[in-house]
């Protein structure tokens, strides 16, 4: 099953994902298919489409003409939001870490030519982005915006990623496999686990990869989006915060010698900033013996290598 949808806005997504499966001696008795959400759209890749999807509409309907967002200076996020606005017809502000560096890097220069207008706080600012005196700041400067939160996450995105599962069992009834049993993303704000796990039907499970060192603390950030999105959390997923590789946009040799040897073997050559540490993961859980023989695995491509990453 590999769709072309046509947004009212004109926008061409490949939706559904293609969903392939990884031939590898290294799987045993386990399979693993890829969710290939990095192919939905070049400006909106991977779980981006999905978490603003229900984001753009709920502006739409509260009569919002500007999207403002906040990000790093290298955002997948704040990229794109800026091209969400264009495609969409709204006028996007980013709220970027940190003091303005000229000339503007090629994430934010990206941006900028989506239309995006950029403003910056410095560090100690931001962190305190969610503070109501900060954002009535913003307003008084920006105008009556929709706040989308840095990343992304929020119950609209919790509701677009619930509905990736569905897709998944379609495209396997359509291929004559059976149902998968276990579904595993990259973690960077829980949005997208939050919604996997929300989606899921009975008897199956969710893991998250947190990209962060000291990425336990997602597990709460993980039940507050569930419960924002929905009224209730679910005790289906679960972190493996140990894959981080040092932290939020780390690399070792160890890891990048993972995603050349993938590479090499599939044809795939994996982001490394989310989706190798995820990679990785798994295939040391299933080296460890985490996995049943026969259990299907899905693993959700959040992004492409051709993305700069969020630092």
């Amino acid at each position: 099953m590999d769709n072309r949808v046509t947004t009212p806005g004109g926008l061409v997504l490949r939706l559904p994902s293609p969903l392939t499966e990884v031939r590898d001696d290294r799987l045993g008795g386990v399979r693993l298919f890829l969710k290939r959400d990095d192919l939905i759209h070049p400006e909106l890749p991977g779980n981006k489409w999905r978490k603003l999807k229900y984001n753009l509409a709920e502006a739409r309907r509260q009569g919002r003409r500007t999207l403002l967002t906040f990000g790093g200076a290298y955002s997948n996020h704040i990229r794109a939001t800026a091209a969400a606005g264009r495609h969409f017809g709204f006028a996007t502000v980013g709220v970027i870490r940190g003091e303005e560096h000229l000339p503007l890097n090629p994430s934010l220069a990206y941006a900028v030519s989506r239309g995006m207008r950029l403003t910056y706080l410095d560090r100690t600012a931001y962190r305190a982005k969610q503070d109501p005196g900060v954002i009535a700041r913003l307003r008084e400067e920006w105008g009556d915006f929709y706040l989308v939160p840095e990343g992304g996450s929020n119950a609209c995105a919790v509701r677009g990623c619930a509905e990736l599962p569905a897709e998944v069992d379609a495209q396997l009834d359509e291929l004559g496999h059976p149902g998968f049993d276990v579904i595993c993303c990259p973690c960077g704000t829980g949005g997208t686990l939050a919604g996997l796990s929300a989606g899921l039907a009975p008897g199956r499970a969710a893991i998250g990869f947190p990209v962060l060192k000291g990425g336990e603390f997602l597990a709460g950030e993980v039940e507050r989006l569930q419960r924002e999105a929905c009224g209730r959390s679910w005790p289906n997923w679960s972190l493996r915060p140990e894959f981080h590789f040092g932290g939020y946009a780390r690399r070792t040799a160890e890891l990048d010698a993972f995603v050349d040897d993938f590479a090499a073997r599939h044809g795939v050559l994996l982001e490394w900033v989310y989706v190798a540490k995820m990679m990785y993961g798994i295939f040391s859980l299933v080296r460890e013996g985490a996995f049943e023989p026969g259990t299907r695995l899905v693993a959700v491509v959040t992004g492409g290598p051709e993305v700069a990453p969020d630092v």
